[in-house]
């Protein structure tokens, strides 16, 4: 069967069964060859970001020899090749046992079957570097804000703040507020919307249910609200999967950008390239020192520049 085209900037899944021919290959060389318009180049690019798996594991060798029968699956995101690092600038807060960072949009925060170089997880532990004795650096992920989420992220970095910081989020002793541009002003103006959310396979996406789901409250405040749109300000009761992208779209104020739950992709001569969500401030206890700790960041260009078409200036 002739293999698909490979396509620069989409999404794509490549299923290889090697034959008898390709038997000692380099793994670079083995995919360009099999995959219509992959270059070698590119195919190096791939294989190093995380995106190759020999035999149902990933690897990232290019000079690794293919072999007689091997199934190799190559996934692409679509996304540009270069890989993110952590820069003075994201850093909020490091102390012995905590790291706050403000995570841009476009990172996924773990790595995905096509990613594992670049993501947030990567970031983290080149900038972390391993400590005399150990692997890899302490790294405890309690959060998690989606790929196109920009905004505070934090993380335990001792063996000493992990247990804590879990439990701060587990029974909700985090104070974590975003700011939303939706499509519509919700009625009313500020409420509380609670539901069971689970996965529908049958969407691809998170969907509030009878039985079976998970407890998910999320609060707002309608911030403004203009003939375009409407800036939200919202509490995260729970921490669901997608659940402020659920929670707003089922009441009819889709995050603009947000095409998987059902907002606008453009208004008002934008075009959105990512949901216009942002999460503006972090508030807890330290899991050690039991310091209160508030964070908060200011609205990103993106989002301010929307926010100044729609409300003439008004944030």
């Amino acid at each position: 069967m002739k293999q698909k085209t490979y396509q620069r900037g989409i999404r794509q899944l490549f299923r290889l069964s090697a034959h008898d021919c390709s038997h000692g290959l380099r793994l670079d060389q083995y995919l360009s060859d099999e995959i219509p318009d992959l270059s070698r180049t590119e195919a190096r690019k791939i294989i190093d970001l995380g995106g190759v798996h020999l035999d149902g594991r990933r690897v990232r060798t290019c000079s690794l020899t293919v072999h007689n029968n091997a199934q190799i699956e190559m996934y692409t995101d679509g996304l540009p090749f270069e890989i993110f690092r952590l820069a003075e600038e994201h850093i909020l807060h490091r102390d012995k046992y905590l790291l706050v960072i403000n995570k841009p949009a476009g990172i996924d925060t773990q790595p995905t079957p096509s990613r594992y170089k670049g993501t947030l997880y990567d970031a983290l532990l080149v900038l972390l570097g391993p400590t005399p004795g150990q692997r890899k650096p302490e790294l405890g992920m309690v959060q998690r804000l989606d790929r196109g989420t920009s905004g505070l992220m934090v993380f335990s970095i001792h063996q000493n703040s992990h247990k804590g910081l879990t439990k701060i989020f587990l029974e909700h002793q985090v104070d974590k507020r975003y700011l939303a541009l939706v499509e519509n002003a919700p009625q009313p103006a500020a409420s509380e919307i609670c539901s069971m959310l689970a996965r529908s396979r049958k969407y691809n996406r998170m969907v509030s249910v009878q039985h079976g789901g998970k407890n998910a409250i999320t609060r707002y405040q309608t911030r403004l609200a203009g003939a375009s749109g409407a800036l939200l300000d919202i509490e995260l009761l729970t921490g669901r999967s997608h659940q402020i992208r659920t929670h707003l779209s089922e009441v009819g104020s889709a995050l603009l950008g947000d095409s998987l739950y059902g907002g606008m992709m453009s208004a008002a001569g934008f075009t959105f390239d990512r949901p216009m969500l942002h999460a503006y401030k972090l508030a807890f206890k330290h899991p050690v020192t039991l310091e209160q700790l508030t964070f908060e960041l200011p609205m990103p260009d993106d989002m301010k520049s929307v926010c100044d078409k729609f409300f003439d200036g008004l944030v």
